[in-house]
């Protein structure tokens, strides 16, 4: 296994594995407490979100879902990219920064140039970020080094050559001829950013990139492109394209789904933030906090899965919670208990 590859895994997925429950079952985790409001209090107020494109559905619906709560309070979120998050943040125009990466050096630089103190990254879900071709499209899995070579100039994982066409990616037919033809996001994506680190090896794109302001028009200009290939988030997947299979050794390909993140078999999992600006030595701005509340509730966790991607675990809820000063309760699971007899055995059942 590439060692590079070795090293993005367990950045990426190996502090999710500890206590995650039912991995493969996909379920939210049943100790997440529901969401049960601030008793006697009806917050009012404005909360903005800019940033990450990929996000922007789950914000949405979180805010729309919060706003059932608390009607008084108004939201509003713009997706442009990840890197429009920790300018909104320092500027102070928006409360939350949602990124579908960490924030880098500099960015986090800036803000503390600005405030003294560190912004607060919070680790909201998980994602597996696809590449897609279109539906009709038969390829049926790339090595990490194809998709270098297919998307960079560099080939910074060793493939042979370059990639220009189908054809030397073991397609034959009509389609052995077939130019790929590249999609990506721009500069300003968080997703952007991630696929250069992790599946370019910090390459650089080809110049035939044609990049799209956002995930949707990524997804459907391959719907649109018989020869087209690109990358989003799993959550934008729809009938006009495929999740082709990824393999880092060549030997075994794991499909782009959130259960092969968590196991550490899909090379392409990564951590879904919302940054804030929280002064380390006051509480949280009371909206903010009820409003994490509930993205750390079974409710809220409930729309992530519904969203397309991976709910984190009450482990993990529960370490951001305290992170924040938030409170916490993990619910009670009730397990089945069978009755006991008299001398305390367990009773045969039918008997």
């Amino acid at each position: 296994m590439n060692k590079f590859f070795q090293a993005a895994l367990a950045v990426a997925v190996t502090p999710l594995l500890a206590g995650l429950a039912s991995a493969q079952q996909m379920k939210v985790d049943k100790e997440l407490p529901s969401f049960k409001p601030t008793p006697g209090v009806q917050y009012e107020g404005r909360l903005n979100a800019v940033g990450s494109d990929t996000m922007i559905n789950l914000m949405t619906l979180w805010g729309e879902a919060f706003k059932k709560h608390h009607p008084g309070v108004r939201i509003q979120v713009e997706g442009k990219g990840s890197s429009t998050a920790p300018p909104a943040l320092i500027e102070g125009t928006s409360q939350f920064g949602p990124m579908s990466r960490a924030m880098k050096d500099a960015e986090k630089d800036a803000f503390i140039k600005k405030y003294g103190y560190e912004p607060t990254p919070v680790r909201t879900s998980l994602d597996a970020l696809a590449v897609f071709v279109n539906k009709n499209n038969p390829v049926t899995g790339l090595t990490m080094a194809e998709v270098d070579a297919i998307f960079s100039k560099a080939r910074k994982l060793g493939h042979g050559e370059d990639v220009t066409n189908w054809g030397q990616l073991g397609l034959g037919g009509d389609w052995a001829n077939g130019r790929v033809s590249l999609y990506g996001r721009n500069s300003a994506s968080g997703t952007y950013g991630y696929f250069k680190s992790v599946a370019l090896g910090k390459g650089d794109y080809k110049d035939t990139v044609k990049e799209q302001p956002g995930s949707a028009g990524v997804v459907n200009s391959i719907t649109n492109d018989k020869l087209g290939i690109g990358y989003s988030g799993i959550g934008y997947l729809t009938s006009g394209v495929r999740a082709v299979p990824l393999s880092i050794d060549g030997e075994e390909y794991f499909e782009a789904n959130l259960t092969n993140v968590v196991s550490g078999d899909y090379p392409l999992g990564r951590f879904l933030y919302v940054y804030i600006n929280k002064n380390p030595k006051k509480a949280l701005d009371p909206v903010q906090a009820e409003f994490l509340r509930f993205v750390f509730s079974k409710e809220g966790q409930e729309i992530v899965m519904k969203s397309g991607y991976l709910p984190i675990t009450a482990g993990v809820a529960e370490k951001e919670c305290k992170n924040l000063g938030l409170p916490f309760q993990r619910a009670k699971i009730v397990k089945d208990v069978k009755p006991l007899n008299a001398s305390g055995a367990v009773k045969a059942s039918g008997k």
